[in-house]
């Protein structure tokens, strides 16, 4: 199947901008937070600034990656580093998830024995919040479109967003109607999604890490593809994975018949050219075989033999 990488990418320095101002505004919100639930006795304010700091610790995280993602290869990271950002998008689904059954449970907790909450401190500090965790979802989200790094990053604010709406809602309704139970019973709903965002998210940068296929190029495309070239009479030891986010690579042995060995070179440039073109593979490596001495029942996929 075709495969397009054709993204509208930010300059990094935009980038880098964006993620910093964020960084800041939690930094600010959080003390801002702890000083509040301080002065009226509000254990779920420092509790929500506890949030905060994790997302700035997030926030953090994600702006080091990008910086790592773009050095050079050199002699320790023949790959080159961009894989940096894969692994900062796991910390923080992982993290995400681990931030929504903390909320289940906190919230369970509250709707056993809903404490008392200062209303208009809680829907004050909420507003502000949400001001924020707003800001900060909206300098990443067109960032987030080209990146699992920071993606994971927009999921984190998002979910702040919804949550500090939550908290003014429950704010409001125990200001008028003395609804404590409202708050946990938010808290859990909004923790539910968050889950549902994190465990729907998290399986990309498992896959890219565990050396998956990329998930949108069909690997069976890529091998019919290559049997269409001339003199092509076999392909196995298939390894078909991404290098980076968005780039694909393929590991393969290539068989020719003997009427194309002498013209292995034009065969090779065929086959890479069809990789680019079809599925934009743009880094390959191709290991030809004679069939007079090809592996005899190697594996299609992998680089074992069918009778191991």
């Amino acid at each position: 199947m075709p495969h397009d990488h054709g993204h509208a990418h930010m300059d990094p320095a935009s980038g880098d901008r964006r993620v910093s101002i964020a960084i800041w505004a939690n930094a600010l919100l959080t003390v801002a937070q702890i000083i509040g639930g301080i002065l009226s006795g509000s254990l779920a304010l420092i509790a929500d600034a506890l949030h905060n700091f994790s997302d700035m610790a997030s926030l953090i995280i994600a702006f080091v990656a990008r910086k790592i993602a773009r050095r050079p290869p050199d002699e320790r990271m023949t790959f080159g580093y961009g894989r940096i950002e894969i692994v900062a998008a796991l910390i923080n689904y992982t993290t995400l998830i681990l931030v929504g059954f903390y909320l289940i449970y906190e919230g369970a907790m509250r709707m056993v024995d809903p404490p008392e909450i200062a209303g208009w401190t809680v829907v004050i500090l909420g507003g502000v919040a949400l001001v924020v965790d707003g800001l900060t979802a909206g300098l990443t989200w067109s960032m987030q479109k080209d990146s699992v790094n920071i993606r994971a990053l927009f999921l984190h604010n998002l979910s702040d967003a919804l949550a500090s709406v939550a908290v003014i809602i429950g704010g409001a309704l125990i200001l008028f109607y003395d609804l404590r139970w409202v708050d946990p019973a938010i808290t859990i709903g909004i923790a539910l999604y968050i889950l549902y965002l994190a465990l729907t998210e998290i399986g990309g940068p498992v896959r890219t890490l565990m050396l998956g296929s990329p998930p949108d190029i069909d690997s069976r495309a890529v091998i019919d593809v290559m049997h269409k070239v001339y003199g092509v009479k076999e392909v196995h030891h298939v390894h078909l994975w991404q290098m980076q986010e968005h780039d694909a690579a393929l590991d393969c042995h290539v068989v020719l018949t003997s009427e194309a060995w002498p013209k292995i070179e034009a065969v090779k440039v065929e086959i890479k050219q069809r990789l680019k073109t079809d599925f934009d593979i743009t880094h390959s490596s191709l290991e030809f075989e004679h069939e007079d001495n090809a592996h005899r029942g190697a594996d299609l996929f992998g680089h074992g033999t069918g009778g191991a």
